[in-house]
């Protein structure tokens, strides 16, 4: 019964293998009519297209920047200068206000009655100057004729003098109520722009207070404060003070434009801050219009020197890797060469290379992700003019038609349709 069990097994097994043989032999009949339909070795892939420009050279000003904050020329600090109440605001915010104009009033009446008072002490005393007078010309004869003592004529002097000191001192007291009266009318001292009012009306205000009523700024010409490194202070001084005052400034605003007006250097700080090593510089700016205001931020660009016959590439056509500039170089036989440069300034949307580069020679600007070391390329010349018009926002009249109306576009799933 073993062996028949045996025998059954091999039997079966058999049977399972003869079964598989078919389908193996078509499997491999599939496999070599696969094999004999292959093509023979595929072609190389066509080299990449790549957008080149060649190093420009020519002569380019080296910038020096600094952030800048700006500030008025004059910034006075209007304080009331007699205490009172606040009756009137005349100016209106943010005006431009001129010299004596009326800003504030206090109520005069208490200083009115002062300055009455005082001068009805000074008539008081010019009366009593005027009785010593009279009586010092009577007594002057008789003691000339030793008609009075001379004693009686140095009481006379003396009373005569006393009561023109006293006549002084009234008047004095009269110019004083003068001013405290004047006072009450807060005026500006200089022309400018006034800012916010820090007192309301109804607000007892005087000399003791902390705060101030408001400010006005001469803002044309305008200051730029910079912050100078001690080693710049000490090269611009070698250079010389009259190169230095002679130097034209670029101002450029918050959101990047640049201030169509030019400035100079006006002075420096008494002293370099020993914290931070850097001493205050003023450039100033003219400010037609009272366009800029105290306390804007910008950067100041000057052109401190001329760099002869200098290589520059766009700044796009520079990469950095690993902390290194490179830039691609296509050479005569249309391979590429990635070159290790040492970039220094940045000219608009170019950028300066010290080390790297020769004159004459093409760099990579638009593809430089898909290159590498000796990969065959095709140069194609730099579409600048093109890149341009596509940042340009607005578009031709035409293309607005189209845009307002467009044409109805096929869907793309009845081509998937189709390719099934």
């Amino acid at each position: 019964m073993l062996s028949k069990g045996v025998s059954n097994r091999c039997n079966n097994s058999s049977q399972v293998h003869f079964r598989f043989i078919p389908q193996l032999l078509i499997i491999v009949l599939l496999l070599f009519i696969a094999m004999g339909c292959t093509k023979g070795p595929q072609e190389a892939p066509p080299a990449p297209a790549v957008e080149v420009l060649t190093v420009i050279q020519k002569d380019v000003p080296v910038y020096q920047e600094w952030i800048g904050t700006l500030d008025g020329m004059v910034n006075a600090t209007i304080r009331a200068q007699v205490q009172g109440y606040l009756i009137r605001q005349n100016y209106k915010e943010g005006d431009l206000v001129r010299t004596g104009q009326v800003l504030f009033e206090i109520d005069p009446r208490t200083f009115q009655a002062a300055l009455d008072q005082a001068k009805g002490e000074l008539e008081a005393q010019q009366a009593r100057w005027t009785t010593a007078k009279a009586n010092l010309a009577r007594i002057k004869p008789l003691a000339d004729q030793n008609a009075v003592s001379k004693k009686d004529l140095d009481d006379s002097i003396g009373t005569e003098q006393s009561a023109r000191a006293a006549v002084l001192s009234a008047q004095a007291k009269v110019d004083k109520a003068q001013l405290d009266l004047g006072f009450t009318k807060v005026t500006s001292p200089v022309d400018g722009i006034s800012g916010l009012a820090k007192a309301q009306i109804g607000n007892l205000v005087g000399p003791g207070g902390t705060e101030e009523l408001t400010t006005v700024s001469t803002v044309n010409p305008i200051k730029a404060y910079i912050q100078v490194s001690e080693q710049e202070y000490l090269q611009s001084g070698r250079a010389g003070e009259k190169r230095a005052e002679n130097l034209k400034g670029e101002l450029i605003l918050a959101d990047g434009s640049v201030y169509p007006h030019k400035g100079t250097f006006g002075f420096a700080d008494r002293q370099v801050d020993i914290k931070t090593g850097t001493i205050k510089v003023a450039a100033i700016f003219p400010n037609p219009g009272n366009f800029l205001r105290p306390g804007q931020y910008g950067r100041i660009r000057v052109a401190s020197s001329i760099r002869k016959d200098a290589l520059l590439v766009p700044q796009r056509a520079v990469a950095e890797i690993q902390g290194k500039y490179v830039v691609a170089v296509v050479g005569p036989d249309n391979k590429v060469d990635m070159r290790t440069v040492k970039p220094a300034e940045r000219v608009d949307s170019l950028w300066v290379i010290l080390e790297g580069l020769k004159p004459g020679e093409k760099v990579v600007v638009e593809g430089i992700q898909k290159v590498r070391p000796g990969m065959p390329v095709t140069p194609k010349p730099f579409a600048e003019a093109a890149a341009k018009t596509e940042a340009k926002p607005e578009a031709r009249p035409e293309a607005k038609a189209e845009e307002k109306s467009p044409a109805p576009r096929k869907s793309a799933e009845p081509a998937k349709t189709e390719k099934r």
